[in-house]
């Protein structure tokens, strides 16, 4: 797949502001490389629209799970036509995890989902604001379950996923990557969690003896000051210990990105907004971002 095919563009919760944020695309100079897959109904814009009309009347604001199935076909037109060659990379508007849950259908969010549709055992989550990326070892988890979920495979394999697509994605030839620990100032000795010693640790010396430059585990207070630098990616162990840094740094026109997927999908760093959706208030900017970065990791 070449970055001459054009990205799909999914609207995301048509009750959000994903159709106003992609009208916002026509304006952008990547205009001509852009199919918006959502309803044609809702898009004011003349970029070219793959139809799928929801079932439910929309209305800004007020979401209704009756429209979840269609929303979710439309994320599986898009990923087929992606491993089909028909698109060049996949970027996603918002959509909202409870209303899908609220039509009886188990999500916990794009990545999961696009990692079934495409049989990627090991998807990660990585956002981008400039040269800052923050890769998560786990994603949309209670934070009571995330020490069980980062076992030494895990881990290693959510490291090696990292690695090889900073490599192939991001044309890193040699990345450099700082790695979180899960505890308090790394665990403190073993005084505030036995994990970052007994688990982590362990495996960044394994993949540091195969050639892989990382340090850590570090006190994820410390792991982004200038003193440590960020290298070319933070590895945090869960959501919310590494996005804050990230959004606080770059909201509005941050991207996330799915790595290990065999297409390229990125997407806003933001919500479906309900209260400002209709209003005609979306910065569209996070999107515009992403649109350039999927773009040019289309071309790499």
């Amino acid at each position: 797949m070449g970055a001459d095919k054009p990205l799909a563009v999914t609207a995301g919760e048509p009750a959000g502001i994903g159709p106003e944020i992609c009208d916002a695309l026509a304006e952008s100079r990547f205009a001509d490389q852009i199919v918006i897959i959502g309803d044609a109904s809702l898009q004011s814009s003349t970029l070219p629209v793959i139809d799928t009309p929801f079932p439910a009347p929309v209305t800004p604001g007020k979401p209704d799970s009756a429209n979840a199935q269609t929303l979710l076909g439309g994320l599986r037109r898009a990923v087929k036509g992606c491993l089909d060659g028909e698109f060049s990379g996949l970027v996603t508007a918002p959509l909202s995890k409870s209303v899908i849950a609220d039509a009886g259908i188990p999500f916990t969010g794009h990545t999961e989902f696009l990692a079934e549709l495409t049989g990627t055992p090991q998807p990660v989550m990585m956002l981008v604001a400039g040269d800052l990326r923050v890769a998560l070892a786990s994603t949309h988890l209670p934070l009571s379950a995330v020490p069980a979920y980062i076992t030494a495979k895990r881990l290693t394999t959510v490291i090696e996923v990292l690695h090889r697509d900073l490599r192939v994605r991001f044309g890193i030839e040699n990345p450099e990557i700082t790695v979180c620990g899960l505890n308090p100032h790394a665990g403190e000795g073993g005084h505030l969690g036995h994990e970052d010693a007994a688990v982590i640790a362990p495996v960044i010396e394994a993949l540091s003896q195969r050639g892989m430059r990382l340090h850590g585990p570090l006190p994820a207070d410390t792991a982004f000051t200038p003193a440590a630098g960020h290298k070319d990616a933070v590895l945090a162990m869960y959501h919310d210990q590494g996005l804050p840094v990230l959004k606080y740094a770059g909201f509005g026109h941050a991207v996330n990105v799915t790595l290990g997927l065999p297409i390229v999908r990125t997407s806003v760093d933001h919500g479906t907004a309900f209260d400002i959706a209709g209003s005609g208030s979306a910065d569209a900017g996070s999107m515009l971002a992403a649109v350039e970065l999927a773009v040019t990791l289309a071309g790499v």
